[in-house]
């Protein structure tokens, strides 16, 4: 299966992206299911799963959250409950596995999108080695080259903040069945591989406006 481990939606505070818009075009672009990552809340992935329950849909949708650790983020899919933001890493992980979530290192080595800057001796489950979001192929090529010293399992993600982008980078996840559960086993036994191609930088761009303006608008009190 075809998912998308690295999804913003309108819930995070940089992006715009509509639930309906990201069901819409992950079936367009030949996905499988996506995982709702928006920072420091899980609120975007549970109702983007509600509304995916009451379309109908055969998309499986994750909801995860990208936590804001002390070094940098951290994706952790399916926790049953909150994780605090600020924490060290090795400490949100210590959290995320208490709620039972699967642990990814996004863009590592991209320090302009707070990546953490490492991933040996952490408790994780994978590594983002496809950013879509990573304009050059620097960061995702390190990250590359460090899961494979580590044997750690390699996924992707378009990190879309809007939802045209959704499915731009993806991770083929060899799953036993359809369902939830066996998605994230799979991530967790390591029957993944990454696949798909950088945004384009004018997208890029331009969700980098978006993110500007809506921070904006909160600083003066606005609805956003």
């Amino acid at each position: 299966m075809r998912i998308d481990l690295h999804v913003h939606s309108c819930f995070s505070k940089d992006s715009n992206a509509e639930i309906d818009s990201i069901l819409k075009f992950a079936k367009k672009n030949g996905l499988d299911g996506v995982a709702i990552c928006d920072h420091d809340t899980r609120e975007g992935g549970l109702a983007c799963a509600r509304r995916a329950k009451e379309l109908g849909s055969d998309m499986i949708v994750i909801p995860g959250i990208e936590v804001t650790s002390s070094k940098g983020h951290i994706l952790v899919l399916a926790p049953d409950g909150d994780i605090e933001s600020g924490m060290t890493p090795e400490k949100t992980i210590e959290r995320a596995r208490e709620l039972e979530g699967v642990v990814i290192i996004p863009h590592p080595f991209k320090m302009t999108s707070h990546g953490i800057g490492y991933v040996e001796g952490l408790d994780i489950d994978a590594v983002e080695v496809l950013n879509s979001r990573c304009v050059t192929g620097g960061s995702n090529n390190k990250a590359k080259k460090v899961a494979k010293e580590l044997s750690l399992a390699q996924v992707g993600g378009s990190d879309s903040h809007e939802a045209k982008m959704v499915g731009c980078s993806y991770t083929e996840v060899d799953a036993s069945e359809r369902t939830l559960e066996s998605v994230l086993q799979a991530i967790r036994d390591g029957k993944v591989t990454s696949g798909g191609r950088r945004t384009p930088v004018s997208y890029v761009v331009k969700q980098m406006i978006v993110g500007t303006g809506k921070k904006i608008k909160r600083a003066f009190g606005m609805r956003t």
